[in-house]
């Protein structure tokens, strides 16, 4: 009896083992109900996949836009209005107001210094020149004029057809022309040939004549 639980006992004990260890089934066998191999050749222990996630590359964080200055404003701006230019004065040299004030060509005769000049609006074009007014008795007429006729070759009736070139009149019977320059006239304006032409070729009717003491 006692044999035949011994017996027994150890044939249970050869199942149990022969459960756990794969019934003894060639290597890569799936007989017998042991645990399964990992796929793949050898039966080792199984081995798990890689599962690590792949590298992404960071999201590039957005840069704000370059601040641009503003522009600059083209609104255009208002122009200054010009300033009235002042009326020409007379220098010390020409001391005729009106003549210097007139727009156009002008002449200006200052008796007591002999002198004579053309102007064009307000500043002197030629001149001085020399000059000789009337004698005594004869003397030129003061103040302002204009010019009242031409002739290139006047004859004085007055004093024998006396010849007068270059006469440009300013006064009844008194005009700007050629005459001498070391005797007085009867009141009219002498010059020399060059001067009287200059005055004749320069002035037309209507221009103003100044004549000053």
């Amino acid at each position: 009896m006692k044999r035949l639980l011994a017996g027994a006992a150890a044939l249970a004990t050869a199942f149990v083992l022969t459960a756990c260890s794969g019934g003894g089934a060639a290597p890569g066998s799936t007989a017998g109900g042991g645990a399964v191999a990992a796929a793949g050749t050898g039966g080792g222990t199984p081995t798990t996949a890689s599962t690590t996630p792949a590298a992404t590359s960071p999201t590039p964080t957005p840069t704000p836009e370059s601040t641009k200055p503003a522009p600059a404003s083209t609104s255009a701006k208002p122009k200054p209005k010009p300033t009235p230019k002042p009326a020409p004065k007379p220098t010390a040299d020409v001391p005729c107001a009106a003549a210097a004030a007139a727009p156009g060509t002008a002449a200006c005769v200052d008796i007591s210094a002999h002198k004579a000049w053309l102007l064009q609006g307000g500043k002197v074009i030629y001149g001085p020149v020399p000059m000789l007014p009337g004698r005594k008795g004869y003397e030129t007429p003061t103040g302002k004029f204009r010019v009242l006729s031409k002739e290139k070759m006047h004859l004085s009736k007055q004093f024998d057809n006396a010849e007068m070139p270059n006469s440009v009149f300013f006064y009844p019977g008194d005009a700007f022309h050629t005459g001498s320059l070391s005797v007085y006239s009867h009141g009219c304006i002498h010059l020399s040939p060059s001067a009287s032409l200059k005055f004749f070729n320069t002035l037309r009717i209507g221009d103003v004549v100044q004549v000053v003491p």
